[in-house]
């Protein structure tokens, strides 16, 4: 165990990942990327301190401060992105009893702007007008809620939006703890996620969905261990549940599913997977319409086959592409890389030999993921949220490294007119691989011993 710390380290710590906070939640935008990097490279320093020091003597008070980090975000305006706009957008098209993924936001401004709310001021924040809305039901709920409740204020939606993932990252902290000790691990590792700077500055402050998929998500699986421990159907049930909910934030937990099968057994997989698509077909129910398929299918192929940011084995893949054609070729690489994906993932899954050993289930899904964001056409710094969570259930730290070099890429904000640094991009990918590779060659040592 570790020695309890000073208290002159503690106070030294906190104040520079509050002072931090401060600088990336208060008065900056996505072009200041000298104060961004400064401020998260202060805090990358100070958490990299404390959590490689900190003992369990130690924990309670870390985790304090790791909400308080949190809280000091809720009024702070997201300046890191503007997606917010896009959120009361949707909700305010709710309010006036119309779904959002029926017309694109262009249609509302060429009919003049008549449904209440929906301001040329607003329409022209929006990063994607001419884009049909891809946020699924637990996102379009909440954004429903905060326009309900400040109908006329995007800062006092903002503020809703906050205060509920605040919640859900207090609750994912109290399940990434309960977790670490069902399998007994030790419980420090908590503070890898809960102070960890990217987490707190893009979940709360940026207000990013990640957090609700892994509240959800964590809930499921704790809930699913309960029930293999006790063979009660409510868990079971109730598992479910909380799995819908996180597929219901974001679309990524699907992913994670095929390593469930065997650990299951088919007639249990039957129940359970049966009873989560009927309650995913009620959590989507609200947003059907007749043009709900097209709409949002459209806004999912645009996904793979249009945008790109921070690409890895895509930005490969384009260049040899360039050499060929002459062109991009991302509206035939982005499906490729998914098909890809699913192929490797179900294949995994497939090969598993130790099919009832849950403990190395978050491996299974590490790498899932990791598949998955490497042959992905955009990969945004939040989207390291996951990958990082999973980590603590490994021996495996490289997403804590990704965490902090991704931040890097807020640099392509700060030129006059916007183009991606690709050193940066090749800088970052090239050390987290260079971790990845040593970090299993480790690893396979000692299983090996």
């Amino acid at each position: 165990m570790k020695d309890k710390q000073s208290w002159g380290a503690r106070l030294l710590a906190v104040m520079i990942m509050f002072l931090a906070v401060g600088a990336l939640g208060y008065g900056v935008d996505q072009s200041a990327f000298g104060r961004i990097i400064i401020a998260y490279g202060l805090f990358f320093w100070a958490y990299g301190w404390q959590v490689t020091t900190v003992g369990r003597a130690d924990l309670r008070f870390w985790l304090a401060i790791a909400v308080l980090l949190r809280l000091a975000l809720v009024g702070a305006f997201p300046s890191l992105s503007d997606d917010i706009y896009r959120f009361v957008w949707d909700g305010r098209l709710w309010l006036a009893g119309l779904n959002p993924f029926d017309e694109l936001p262009r249609a509302y401004l060429a009919e003049g702007l008549q449904v209440p709310g929906l301001t040329l001021g607003l329409f022209e924040q929006l990063n994607s007008p001419d884009y049909y809305t891809i946020y699924p039901p637990v996102a379009q709920a909440l954004f429903w809620l905060s326009a309900g409740l400040f109908p006329q204020s995007v800062e006092g939606a903002s503020v809703v939006m906050q205060v509920f993932l605040l919640l859900v990252e207090v609750g994912t902290i109290f399940l990434l703890r309960d977790l670490l000790r069902y399998w007994s691990l030790p419980e420090e590792r908590v503070l890898w996620y809960a102070l960890n700077p990217l987490i707190i500055v893009e979940v709360v402050g940026n207000l990013h969905f990640e957090g609700a998929m892994i509240f959800f998500l964590l809930l499921g699986l704790r809930l699913l261990l309960r029930w293999k421990d006790e063979a009660h159907l409510f868990w079971l049930f109730a598992s479910a549940l909380a799995m819908a909910l996180a597929v219901s934030s974001k679309l990524l937990p699907l992913l994670f599913f095929p390593f469930l099968l065997r650990r299951l057994g088919w007639r249990t997989s039957f129940l359970y997977f049966g009873s989560m698509g009927l309650m995913l077909l009620l959590m989507w129910w609200p947003l059907y319409s007749s043009a709900f398929v097209a709409n949002f299918g459209s806004s999912v192929d645009l996904y793979f086959r249009r945008f790109e940011f921070n690409g890895s084995l895509y930005y490969a893949l384009r260049w040899i592409g360039y050499q060929f054609s002459g062109f991009n070729l991302i509206r035939f690489i982005g499906p490729s890389l998914a098909a890809l994906v699913f192929l490797t993932i179900v294949g995994y899954s497939a090969r598993e030999k130790i099919s009832t050993n849950w403990a190395e289930l978050p491996l299974r899904w590490l790498v899932a993921i990791a598949v998955y964001l490497f042959c992905a056409t955009t990969v945004h710094p939040w989207y390291t949220a996951l990958p990082l969570m999973l980590c603590l259930f490994t021996n495996f730290r490289w997403p804590v490294l990704w965490t902090a070099l991704i931040t890097m890429t807020y640099i392509n904000y700060s030129y006059v007119d916007y183009h991606e640094n690709l050193l940066v991009v090749a800088l970052e990918y090239g050390v987290v691989l260079l971790l990845i590779g040593l970090e299993w060659r480790k690893n396979r040592q000692v299983a090996a011993v």
